[in-house]
């Protein structure tokens, strides 16, 4: 585990877990509060091995959440796509949250991994990631790069959890929803995002369970924790976001994405639903970023 400190934040990170977070804590009180859900080192397999899911942060790449069909077809040739996971039926989150990332550099305040992934017939890339503490900022910076011999769409995004400290509210300035149909995240509509989960101005996140994507973004939202008397603004250079808040648990995510969940086989396609075609040893850069403000020092 690489360890990143200042005055006000601390930041855990697993290169050997996808290159996540495994902590991600406010340190400007007397005793640190988690920004994001902790890693619990007692949840872990017995034979030792971490599921990201019980992290508090990983990265989406080359694409994020879920894609039907098997596959998809692109520039007149099928790309097949396999399931990823033993509980999901469908290929989910692409495959950089389960790689080992490599460290290039560490220091007090910031560090890079890199991944290179080899998939015959379906995607190969080059990627980086930069985690970088700046007073009460964690600036995450990923980056891809096709080194396949053919042109491929490519997603990026950030799956974060965040714990609820009690009631929780959110500020999300988005139109529309891809709603899906209560028995899988797979969007069937895109429609005016309606009254409850109207998050243009400030409200608490609503009661029952959702798991749907939000776009077109403004790329800014504010988390706050009413309870705790802090907030955490998010700004990314992304337009979606999906939201999963699962009933009766005390965590959420919001997860900032540059694109619909299974873009590939929406209205329009790829790239109309927010990917970016990358010919080979083309590349694309997303940044992330996210500041603490704790209303005792306001």
């Amino acid at each position: 585990m690489l360890h990143l400190k200042n005055a006000r934040l601390s930041v855990r990170v697993l290169p050997e877990a996808g290159g996540s977070l495994a902590g991600f804590d406010w340190c400007g009180r007397a005793e640190s509060i988690p920004l994001m859900l902790p890693y619990d080192p007692l949840l872990a397999a017995p034979e030792g091995q971490l599921d990201p899911n019980q992290l508090a942060c990983y990265p989406l790449l080359p694409w994020g959440n879920r894609i039907s069909g098997g596959g998809f077809e692109v520039a007149g040739r099928r790309v097949s796509l396999s399931p990823n996971r033993d509980d999901e039926p469908l290929p989910i989150h692409g495959s950089g949250w389960q790689r080992v990332w490599q460290p290039v550099r560490h220091s007090e305040h910031e560090v890079v991994l890199e991944l290179t992934e080899t998939t015959p017939d379906a995607y190969s890339y080059r990627a980086s990631m930069h985690y970088a503490l700046r007073d009460d900022t964690l600036q995450v910076d990923l980056r891809v790069t096709n080194i396949g011999s053919s042109v491929m769409p490519f997603g990026l995004g950030l799956h974060p959890f965040f714990p609820r400290h009690g009631a929780v509210e959110l500020l999300a300035p988005a139109s529309k929803v891809w709603v899906n149909d209560g028995h899988s995240p797979l969007p069937v509509a895109l429609v005016d995002v309606p009254t409850a989960w109207d998050f243009n101005r400030n409200r608490a996140l609503p009661a029952e369970g959702l798991n749907h994507c939000f776009r077109p973004w403004t790329g800014s939202a504010v988390i706050s924790w009413p309870r705790e008397g802090l907030r955490l603004h998010v700004e990314a250079d992304v337009d979606a976001f999906v939201l999963y808040t699962p009933a009766d648990q005390e965590f959420f995510c919001f997860e900032p994405v540059d694109h619909a969940i299974n873009a590939v086989h929406l209205p329009g396609g790829a790239v109309a639903n927010g990917m970016t075609l990358l010919a080979p040893q083309a590349s694309l850069a997303r940044r992330f970023v996210f500041r603490a403000v704790d209303d005792d020092l306001v």
